[in-house]
């Protein structure tokens, strides 16, 4: 693990590439936070301005994963009955998971000055004895101030000519690092220093080549709301801008989507407004906690409901690798093209065969094989049985967005439309409209009749 400077040329870089050529006060302002829990729900972490929920809200749905999915069964007074020293190392599970996820080694983190309890002269500095993670305040006018440098006066200038690296080789390094730095990370400008470290982990160079348009900040500096690409980047590790399956070929413009299923998913109102298209990965990703994102603001939702996501499947796999062939979304593609799709799936390719297969599946002769009547033929399944009804729980890290001011979990019961009488379906709140884009005959019902805010 070593110490040292941020270097001029790389820090530059690293402000264009996320804040564009142009950063107001303002807006750093808003940005500048830590990572804050909440008095009221001691696991859920807190916004205080619009701007920094493109890097909480992630973080937040890694903290209800690491304290929901770790061990079994999942339970949600996981995250409600826990001491703050809990609350403390989920973050720092959550934070190094995302970290993981990006790469298995050569990590690089951000601090002020080097105060993350490593030696001038790059040596991990040893523990104090009395240190312990449970002594960090959750409340932001408590946050500890690990050095004079942190002064909510500072000006970005300020900020960035104070920045230092430590690069850690391993995950017991970094683990070791991110335990150190915790008290920093909680401190006024938490947020922006993770949020570096994982710009820095990635490599400047490879965000570059991931995003749709290289010359677009993943912050907007005027306004300050986080891009889609960098949305992407912390829930599955690739800044890619959009929010599909796979790659799409648009009049001859290859634009990248989601590759596999994420851990975290994403749902959108946007795809409600047919603004976008979320696809399956998002919908379903591993675990069943989802940002939820409105035309401003993310929040998140969950369940401990394992049953509520798909796992994948050869028939997954084989809709994936049809649509690949199909890039335009048609449902269909050239007859042409399936020996190179079954090629793809490993099933038999040899010529005649795929011949015989090309006039069951075209017996019109239309020179194109729906992806309908390639999957009953290949790869026929019952579909999964899902749960009717289930217990969902949203959080709104701002305080504004929730009843009294006190950040927590809204809790709600959802049953589908199967036992759903249809003469009660009468909310259409923003939330709902949202989750119909996973779910269509969703109908929740929330406790205290207090229905989440997007916003």
């Amino acid at each position: 693990m070593t110490s040292c400077k941020l270097d001029q040329s790389t820090l530059e870089e690293l402000r264009l590439l996320l804040w564009g050529s142009s950063l107001k006060e303002d807006v750093f302002s808003r940005w500048s936070q830590g990572f804050i829990f909440s008095e009221e729900a001691p696991s859920a972490l807190v916004q205080f301005e619009g701007g920094p929920c493109a890097v909480i809200a992630p973080v937040q749905a890694f903290v209800v994963k690491c304290a929901l999915f770790k061990d079994k069964p999942a339970d949600f007074k996981k995250l409600t009955c826990i001491s703050n020293a809990g609350a403390n190392m989920l973050l720092l599970e959550a934070l190094k998971e995302i970290l993981l996820q990006i790469s298995q080694s050569d990590f690089v983190l951000v601090d002020l000055n080097g105060q993350v309890g490593l030696q001038e002269s790059g040596a991990c500095a040893p523990c104090q004895e009395s240190h312990n993670l449970g002594e960090t305040s959750h409340q932001q006018g408590d946050a500890t101030n690990v050095n004079s440098l942190q002064d909510a006066s500072f000006t970005q200038e300020t900020f960035h000519s104070s920045l230092r690296i430590i690069k850690c080789s391993n995950c017991d390094e970094l683990h070791k690092a991110l335990e150190r730095s915790l008290p920093q990370l909680q401190s006024h400008y938490g947020v922006l220093l993770y949020l570096y470290s994982i710009l820095l982990t990635k490599g400047i160079n490879q965000i570059k080549n991931e995003v749709e348009d290289p010359s677009e900040p993943l912050i907007d500096g005027i306004y300050g709301h986080g891009s889609q690409s960098l949305i992407n980047l912390l829930m599955t590790s690739h800044a890619t801008t959009n929010v599909w399956d796979n790659d799409k070929d648009i009049s001859g413009l290859k634009l990248r989507g989601i590759q596999q299923q994420a851990s975290v998913g994403f749902l959108t109102l946007l795809e409600h407004m047919r603004y976008c298209e979320v696809g399956w990965y998002l919908k379903n990703p591993v675990y069943p906690i989802w940002l939820l994102g409105s035309e401003t603001h993310l929040t998140v939702l969950f369940s401990h409901v394992e049953e509520l996501v798909i796992r994948d499947s050869p028939a997954t796999t084989a809709k994936h690798v049809f649509s690949q062939f199909d890039p335009e979304g048609n449902g269909f593609i050239s007859s042409s093209l399936l020996q190179d799709v079954m090629r793809s799936l490993d099933l038999v390719a040899d010529t005649e065969y795929v011949e015989i297969m090309k006039t069951k599946l075209d017996s019109e002769e239309l020179g194109i094989i729906t992806s309908s009547s390639f999957m009953e033929t290949f790869f026929s399944e019952q579909p999964a049985e899902h749960p009717q009804s289930f217990m969902l729980y949203h959080c709104n890290a701002l305080p504004q967005s929730n009843p009294g001011g006190k950040v927590g979990y809204l809790e709600g019961k959802a049953v589908l439309a199967e036992e759903v009488d249809t003469q009660f379906i009468t909310d259409t709140t923003p939330i709902k409209l949202c989750l119909q884009t996973k779910w269509p005959s969703i109908e929740i019902n929330w406790s205290n009749g207090i229905t989440p805010s997007l916003n």
